[in-house]
């Protein structure tokens, strides 16, 4: 499905999506089903991915000791005080949500989506983590509910993805978000810029390659170090290798990015924000509106828009 970007905006907002989807405010409600990471049990590997410590991830309500419907629950009221009228995705965002017998995971999805506020789930996971038989599943559930299944791409450089010991190839993620969009079910992928060792043009090149796929949205994330990964270490070591971006120099990148980004794919976010007390570096001191804010000022100044560089 193709959408159009509003002529006062400069870029399609996944907000826009969700606008054309549902009649009323959408939420995302995170839960923490429990799940663990093929690359952290010995599966794939051991360690996890370099960058990555899940904790920066969940909210506080998100705890895995307590229930699907008790993490809802708590999610609601959590959101409740700003917007009273507002329905809810329940976001399966910690590790790998699809790593397990399709048995339980059905059980844990169905949860969810028994809470009469729920009206579909969005499910992080790992592009080697889902098979024909899961996406039946959903493709099936796809046509009751909103799904959205969101991939970690992290970089289309295979160099780089065994470099931060991904345990997967880009040609995986290609693979998996082919085979889900087919089934209609709706896709996002997850890139990091500024991944050790890749150069502007490198960066670039992720946004001419991810343009060929059928993705619903794409999430963006500034390389953040977070204390007790392994890329912290790194950093400390060998700092050569990275280039951590300020704010303004992020804004032009971002912006170089989207002006080659197929528009049909609709942008969820720019940035993350790890906690205060886990981040190292870069601290840039902007909420995710605030540098949204920021890159539309500086897109106006540059009389550009998303897709104005795009290739077919």
């Amino acid at each position: 499905m193709s959408y159009i970007i509003n002529t006062s905006e400069r870029y399609l907002n996944y907000n826009q999506v969700l606008k054309s989807e549902f009649t009323e405010r959408v939420q995302k409600i995170s839960i923490n089903a429990g799940f663990t990471c093929p690359n952290r049990d010995g599966s794939r590997g051991l360690g996890g991915c370099t960058y990555c410590n899940n904790q920066t991830f969940s909210p506080e309500y998100c705890k895995p000791t307590k229930s699907i419907t008790q993490q809802i629950e708590e999610g609601i009221a959590f959101f409740n005080h700003k917007y009273e009228a507002q329905i809810y995705l329940a976001y399966f965002q910690s590790y790998t949500n699809t790593y397990d017998k399709i048995e339980k995971l059905k059980a844990i999805y169905e949860e969810a989506l028994k809470h009469p506020k729920v009206v579909g789930i969005v499910i992080g996971t790992r592009p080697d983590c889902v098979n024909d038989e899961l996406l039946d599943y959903f493709a099936e559930l796809s046509k009751r509910y909103y799904v959205m299944i969101e991939y970690g791409i992290e970089s289309t450089n295979d160099r780089t993805l065994e470099f931060i010991n991904r345990g997967h190839d880009y040609a995986c993620a290609e693979k998996a978000i082919r085979d889900t969009a087919s089934r209609g079910i709706k896709t996002g992928a997850h890139l990091i810029l500024g991944l050790p060792h890749e150069t502007h043009e490198m960066i670039l090149n992720h946004a001419r390659r991810i343009s060929k796929l059928p993705l619903t949205a794409i999430k963006l994330h500034q390389l953040q170090l977070v204390k007790g990964t392994k890329m912290a270490k790194q950093y400390t070591e060998h700092p050569e290798w990275f280039n951590l971006y300020t704010a303004d120099e992020y804004i032009d990148l971002a912006i170089d990015f989207i002006e080659l980004l197929n528009p049909n794919i609709a942008i969820e976010r720019m940035i993350s924000q790890s906690p205060a007390g886990f981040l190292i570096a870069p601290k840039w001191g902007l909420k995710n509106f605030e540098f949204v804010v920021k890159v539309e000022k500086r897109m106006i100044q540059r009389n550009t828009r998303h897709g104005s560089r795009f290739i077919v």
